[in-house]
């Protein structure tokens, strides 16, 4: 089955599953939104107000739903963190300081990211998590940084809270037309793609201005 396939089935899969049992139709939502986080082409614009219209026709309760949304999608972030922490700063300082003169990267450059992102890496997961396309793999480079799994945890709950919170209501809102939700949050989804890109660029910016000037000085 192609991925376009799976993704057209799984409102069917969501339907059966709440025909059947409506707490089997919580799980079928946290299975979708973990799937949704491990593969990027799944939207959660497609899952979530599908929830939402459920509720709206009182086969499924709001707070489960949720609840269920917000489970699968910090749950399916994790393993893309993990793959983060594989390929982490220490495996990668002991591979420059082998191979980086090659590529022109010192070792100290790799802590000096480090420290960029850890002043602006809890605004980037919390922020990325509210736009599709970005929201699964910002987790990459939390792991790759060693960004500690409390914090990434909080901040991903907390934007993931917000995203499941939205999709549901307006899915509940919209009814019978919940499958247009896609077209309706597009600019502001743009919007917010950009002011992630903005925010990346700047810090990236200050980040080489700081070490050329660090150069000249020296």
């Amino acid at each position: 089955m192609e991925i376009s396939e799976f993704i057209s089935s799984l409102p069917v899969f969501i339907g059966n599953a709440v025909e059947t049992n409506q707490w089997i139709g919580y799980g079928a939502i946290l299975l979708a939104m973990f799937l949704e986080n491990l593969i990027p082409p799944i939207p959660s614009e497609l899952i979530m107000p599908l929830g939402g219209f459920y509720v709206s026709q009182g086969q499924l309760d709001f707070l489960p739903v949720v609840l269920a949304g917000l489970i699968g999608t910090v749950i399916g972030a994790l393993p893309w963190y993990g793959i983060g922490r594989l390929v982490n700063e220490e495996r990668l300082e002991k591979w420059l300081e082998k191979n980086g003169r090659w590529i022109g990267i010192k070792p100290q450059e790799l802590a000096r990211s480090r420290k960029w992102f850890n002043r602006y890496g809890v605004s980037l997961v919390f922020w990325g998590r509210l736009v599709p396309g970005i929201r699964t793999l910002i987790s990459v480079p939390a792991g790759v940084e060693l960004m500690p799994i409390t914090p990434f945890l909080i901040w991903t709950t907390a934007g993931s809270l917000i995203w499941t919170l939205f999709l549901t209501i307006t899915g509940f809102y919209l009814g019978d037309n919940y499958a247009n939700i896609e077209t309706l949050i597009s600019p502001f989804s743009s919007i917010l793609k950009i002011m992630v890109i903005i925010a990346i660029s700047g810090a990236l910016i200050t980040l080489i201005y700081k070490t050329l000037r660090k150069l000249i000085n020296n």
